[in-house]
């Protein structure tokens, strides 16, 4: 299923604790895995690769807790990459969870998990 940019997903939203330590985490990964800065604002960072993006905000209208990939919600974002996208992951600060030799999940300072899909 696409919609009319024949794109599935036009974005996606993480909302953090921490948008400093999420933005020094994920940049480095999300420019390794060829996207490119889209958006910069006080509470907000995203990243664009072709027709969709991805969010990261620290929003005032957060409830306190944190993320738990365990709990109801996001438990991982896979994305298609390279060892070069997780070897950006590891220097960045992530927490290297598994490596099957295809596939290499990461968890970010905040409990994000990432899995990279070697191609």
């Amino acid at each position: 299923m696409s919609g009319p940019s024949g794109h599935l997903i036009h974005h996606l939203e993480l909302w953090v604790d921490d948008l400093l330590q999420a933005a020094e985490q994920w940049a480095p990964v999300l420019l390794a895995l060829g996207c490119t800065p889209f958006q910069n604002w006080e509470t907000g960072r995203s990243w664009r690769l072709g027709g969709s993006y991805l969010v990261i905000e620290q929003s005032p209208a957060l409830r306190p807790g944190g993320h738990d990939r365990l709990r109801a919600g996001l438990n991982h974002l896979a994305v298609h990459g390279s060892r070069a996208a997780v070897g950006a992951a590891l220097a960045a600060g992530w927490t290297l969870r598994v490596d099957t030799g295809e596939t290499v999940h990461l968890v970010d300072g905040q409990g994000f998990e990432l899995e990279v899909v070697c191609d």
